[in-house]
């Protein structure tokens, strides 16, 4: 809320009312005259008023609402009509926080957030409320105290959009009677104490462990039911066990300067024992 200030217009004015009354002077007018002329150069001097794209005026006229004015050139009764306020309509930016709050499940924060809100009726933001833009700020945080106060903690740091929406129609309730309206809300920071983030640290990692856990037991059960398979394959047909033993050695072996060493009774069960003698007598640079 602003007010207007003196315009091009009535400067033109004044440099030509003062022009005439000195032209009057020289050409001999007597004093009351001139002195006419220049009172009236300064009255109409002050009834142009000029006012932003943006902004409208609120006139008041011996006291009581006349109506709004502007944007552009618009005229006033000198000492009768006033211009109480000057309203921006445009999108305006308010930062508002609440500092050691309780959640629902007492644990104290404190949030930051901006508001983005615009007027829509000059006439209720100026005449309504004392100065609107700090009843917003003001509306908006007291909302934002008493939304945390019905939310718990988890529900704040994963569902902050949903937080968002239910704070801007909170916030909206209140000052929509004012003639302004609540474009967006947006939660900037959700600081908790040190000693609850370690906790929560502590507590992710731990998840985190157990669903490792989780995960490596599941493995091992599926790589118990694919060996239950293949001993199943390998029960069926000993050839292809042979075969496998086969392929298991020469992996071992084929790495330079490797050693491999193959309990006896494997060997004859698998009856592989030429292909070990075979592999022995390989030099290991080769």
């Amino acid at each position: 809320m602003s007010t207007l200030s003196f315009n091009i217009v009535s400067v033109l004015i004044w440099l030509g009312g003062a022009g005439a009354a000195a032209a009057a002077h020289f050409l001999g007018a007597p004093a009351w005259g001139v002195t006419a002329i220049a009172v009236a150069a300064i009255l109409i001097g002050l009834s142009p008023q000029l006012a932003q794209q943006w902004e409208r005026a609120i006139v008041l006229r011996l006291g009581r609402f006349q109506g709004t004015a502007g944007p552009g050139l618009f005229f006033i009764v000198p000492f009768i009509d006033r211009i109480a306020a000057v309203v921006d309509q445009r999108v305006i930016t308010t930062f508002f926080k609440a500092e050691q709050t309780l959640t629902e499940d007492t644990v104290p924060v404190n949030v930051d957030a901006v508001l983005f809100w615009h007027v829509h009726d000059a006439e209720r933001a100026a005449l309504e409320v004392q100065h609107y833009g700090e009843a917003v700020a003001w509306a908006a945080q007291t909302a934002l105290r008493d939304l945390i106060g019905r939310t718990r903690l988890a529900d704040m740091l994963t569902g902050r959009e949903k937080m968002e929406v239910s704070l801007q129609e909170m916030i909206d309730k209140r000052i929509g009677q004012w003639g302004v309206t609540v474009q967006s809300v947006e939660m900037r920071d959700v600081i908790i104490p040190g000693e609850l983030q370690e906790a929560m640290s502590r507590e992710a990692q731990a998840e985190r462990e157990k669903s490792a856990r989780v995960i490596l037991g599941q493995a091992e059960v599926e790589i118990a039911k694919q060996f239950a398979q293949a001993s199943e394959q390998y029960k069926a047909n000993p050839v292809a066990l042979q075969l496998r033993a086969m392929n298991i050695l020469y992996e071992g072996l084929k790495e330079k300067n490797g050693l491999m060493v193959v309990p006896s009774g494997m060997v004859e069960s698998m009856n592989v024992g030429g292909l070990v003698g075979l592999a022995a007598r390989v030099p290991r640079g080769e």
